[in-house]
């Protein structure tokens, strides 16, 4: 907020509108310190923030640009949420602040002047500055106890921030982003009650009954997705284990620090996995779907062409086609209908078809988008390797399978006919080549081990 932007408040002025937006990396966010060169709360910490002088969707990205050099299409508007209306006594002013989460693939920012530092934090870092109370539990954030951040700005993030419901809701994203999503949704409440201590006492017991009820919320919403269980249950277990009790009881603080580790932990065994797979692509390449994994490892390949097929009902594939075509791939990009799938797999000389996973089954069969299978049956038929990107996480520890449907009206709103749109389905063990994770492949007796070993982490959920 550059001086030659401020207003004058008044009485009658009305509040002033202001963006604000998170920025979020591998689970953390953008913080930046405002400068002696801005108007209001120099010295303090908040989000990219400015004067909404216009429509706040399109400010906001106006703000972006300018206090950070990135350019639209590096972000990516996860949310926005509902204003937030509050005065400053001390400057005599009303503020209504638009809270937004953007994702960026890199961190690489340039700070304007309006800013003289930043760091990328875990939210709840915010509620470390905020509250007494984190003074006895800081391991997370023990540097940010002497900072000072500007008002409202955990109420803005919790606006924004995951959900449960948005979770279950998700349609866009793979499984590991959603996997780590919870996770965030899990620290998020373990950082509130450690903030409400200094408030309400402390209550161990109470803290984790509740993050225990919050842990099932998770498991339950995409029941499909292994990942998610396996990371929601590490986070679970290690904060109730024999040590995280003589700490602290197992209470909000062994969790909040569980699932910090854990979020840290998922993002970089899905890297490690794409880097691995990335070893094994070149030449001509076919994928679906939407997966960041795959993502990632056609990013760390050397295809020479790459086709997408368009993933029908959603048409996640367009939108994956375009960004691998903008700057993910030094190839060309070619989207191609579903019902194209076998042809072009007989027609392009293609060399691999390379797909993500929700689930891996404990005797190597693979769960993912519906199209998955008929892909590597028809791959099987021409000959061409399958390989699987996955982190060992998303290994079931169920025999039994939970496939999704999407909406009836995605494929037809009428009455004359019955629909079926299955959005998941399962591709045999022997139709795929590889299963390709952050520790190498994985043969059919390794998917077994890492099962047994997932399989171990539940008992956090016998314990209640």
């Amino acid at each position: 907020m550059n001086e030659s932007r401020e207003t004058d408040g008044g009485e009658d002025a009305g509040p002033t509108h202001v963006v604000t937006a998170c920025l979020r990396n591998r689970g953390e966010v953008l913080l930046l310190r405002r400068s002696d060169a801005v108007g209001t709360y120099r010295g303090q910490w908040g989000g990219v923030s400015g004067f909404a002088e216009g429509d706040p969707d399109e400010q906001v990205r106006v703000e972006i640009r300018e206090e950070t050099g990135l350019a639209d299409e590096r972000v990516s508007l996860v949310r926005s949420g509902r204003p937030i209306t509050f005065a400053d006594d001390d400057l005599e002013r009303e503020w209504t602040v638009h809270p937004y989460l953007f994702d960026v693939a890199n961190r690489e920012v340039d700070p304007s002047e309006e800013h003289d530092a930043l760091e990328w934090v875990q939210p709840t870092a915010i509620l470390a500055a905020e509250r007494e109370a984190w003074d006895d539990h800081a391991d997370c954030h023990e540097d940010w106890l002497e900072r000072e951040t500007v008002p409202e700005l955990w109420p803005a993030y919790e606006r924004v921030a995951p959900t449960v419901r948005s979770i279950a809701a998700d349609d866009e994203h793979g499984a590991a982003t959603l996997s780590v999503r919870a996770l965030e949704v899990l620290r998020d409440r373990a950082g509130l009650l450690v903030a409400e201590r200094e408030e309400f006492g402390v209550d161990p017991e109470g803290e984790r009954a509740e993050l225990a009820e919050l842990a099932e919320r998770l498991l339950e919403a995409r029941p499909s997705m292994a990942v998610l269980r396996n990371r929601v249950n590490r986070a679970m277990s290690g904060a109730f284990d024999d040590a995280a009790a003589e700490r602290d009881a197992g209470g909000a603080p062994a969790v909040l620090e569980s699932a910090v580790a854990g979020i840290e932990r998922a993002v970089d065994a899905d890297a490690e996995a794409a880097a691995n797979a990335g070893e094994r692509i070149e030449g001509r390449v076919l994928t679906l779907s939407r997966s960041g994994t795959v993502r990632e490892a056609l990013a760390r390949g050397d295809p020479s062409r790459v086709f997408v097929a368009e993933s029908r009902p959603a048409c996640e594939g367009t939108t994956v086609a375009e960004e691998l075509a903008d700057d993910v791939v030094d190839c060309p990009v070619t989207l191609h209908t579903d019902a194209a799938v076998a042809h072009v797999l007989e027609r392009e000389d293609v060399d691999r078809v390379v797909v993500g996973a929700d689930t891996v089954l404990p005797d190597g069969a693979v769960v993912n988008k519906t199209g998955t299978r008929a892909a590597a049956i028809a791959a099987a038929r021409e000959g061409i390797p399958v390989t699987v990107v996955a982190a060992s996480d998303k290994v079931s520890t169920r025999e039994e399978v939970n496939l999704e449907s999407g909406a009836r009206d995605a494929v037809y709103d009428g009455d004359a006919v019955d629909v079926l749109n299955p959005t998941f389905d399962v591709t045999p063990a022997d139709c795929v080549t590889a299963i390709v994770t952050e520790r190498g492949p994985l043969e059919p007796d390794g998917v077994a081990d890492v099962a047994a070993e997932l399989r171990d982490l539940e008992g956090w959920r016998d314990e209640e």
